[in-house]
């Protein structure tokens, strides 16, 4: 029994993570950017602006988009299980990290504290960068997550309940083995009292 799906072809998933490096690096170069912004800011009596994303920097686990396009790239000219498997999980920690970052970005979004007039432009282009961004978690939820679901085509699932089953069988014989133990050992327990009883009352 096999989950296909004809219409996610290998071309279609090389694409899928060609655009996924490319919005990884667009990522990156976006946290080199707003980290030359903000660290450029002058330290006036309000302060500096040094938003939520800024300090985890969000923008700098683009990385991870990139490493999991290169591994969709690959995956799809080596279609082995462990690679596909490997991929999968990586585009599911992808979908993770876009949330993630996307709920930081709408929390800072949402509040904007007063900061010295100086730094004032350079806060609201590092606000417009965050919006820009994003806008571009979505397109990498969906490749991540379309790619979670095709993968399924490559993946035979009677071989993994197979393997399943086949654990779940050696854990219930582990445990069958040990409970025999167990009641042997009980068993000699209630036999050695008895000679004794029996030793004790001849004597």
């Amino acid at each position: 029994m096999e989950c296909r799906n004809p219409k996610v072809s290998s071309a279609n998933i090389t694409v899928l993570g060609v655009i996924q490096i490319m919005i990884g690096i667009y990522h990156v170069l976006m946290w080199y950017f707003l980290l030359l912004l903000y660290m450029g800011q002058i330290k006036g009596v309000f302060g500096t602006y040094e938003p939520v994303t800024y300090k985890m920097g969000t923008s700098l686990w683009g990385f991870a988009f990139v490493i999991s396009g290169a591994f969709t790239v690959k995956a799809a000219k080596y279609q082995s299980r462990h690679m596909i498997l490997c991929t999968m999980s990586l585009n599911i920690l992808c979908i993770i990290i876009t949330i993630v970052a996307a709920s930081l970005t709408i929390v800072e979004l949402s509040h904007f504290r007063s900061v010295s007039y100086r730094n004032y432009g350079q806060a609201k282009l590092g606000r417009e960068v965050s919006r820009v961004l994003l806008c571009s978690y979505p397109l990498e939820f969906a490749i991540a997550l379309l790619y979670s679901i095709s993968s399924c085509a490559y993946l035979p699932l009677s071989s993994i309940v197979k393997s399943l089953v086949r654990k779940t069988w050696r854990l219930s014989s582990l445990a069958a083995w040990r409970q025999m133990i167990w009641l042997e050992a009980g068993n000699q327990e209630e036999t050695l009292e008895s000679v004794t009883e029996v030793v004790e009352g001849n004597s």
